[in-house]
């Protein structure tokens, strides 16, 4: 498994597993936070450095994006040095072979290295299959937050959301 930066060439690759981890959670019954994405700020964030993408034989596996603020959602939280992980989504014929708990790993090292003392992500509240998966990996719950800031993306707009972070 190797983490590297998303380029421009992935940006259609990141929206059909975006659109099959939205689905699949459908399929689950779970409430989906993703709303949709708009292409130019994915792009905006492809050419910050923000998106990696898992590749495990020549093959992009699972994908994610990296910030290291998110006032919005973690509101007075976000003064604390954390890394944010968001909008993870593995291929549907990869689940299950623990590129989210890589990516976990990854994300503690990336946060080590950039002097953060917080590995972050939120979810759709509500989402307890997936709030328990992320525990499994190693976050702590810390509660639901709800918010509809309209300086948020159009995806996140009006939702709850689940806080998860590690402490490292």
């Amino acid at each position: 498994m190797v983490i590297v930066n998303s380029t421009m060439e992935d940006i259609d690759k990141l929206f059909e597993l975006y659109g099959a981890a939205a689905s699949y959670m459908r399929e689950m019954g779970a409430p989906s936070p993703w709303k949709g994405f708009e292409r130019p700020v994915v792009a905006g964030e492809i050419e910050e450095g923000r998106q990696w993408k898992v590749i495990e034989n020549g093959e992009i596996v699972a994908v994610f994006l990296t910030t290291y603020n998110d006032p919005h959602i973690w509101q007075e939280k976000d003064e604390d040095p954390a890394v944010y992980l968001h909008r993870i989504a593995t291929h549907p014929g990869h689940r299950g072979k623990g590129y989210v708990q890589g990516i976990v790993d990854w994300g503690k090292e990336h946060a080590r290295a950039n002097g953060k003392k917080f590995l972050r992500l939120d979810t759709g509240a509500g989402n307890e299959r997936l709030i328990n998966y992320y525990k499994r990996c190693g976050f702590n719950f810390l509660g639901d937050v709800y918010t509809n800031s309209p300086a948020l993306p159009a995806h996140y707009r009006g939702g709850t959301f689940a806080l998860l972070e590690i402490v490292l």
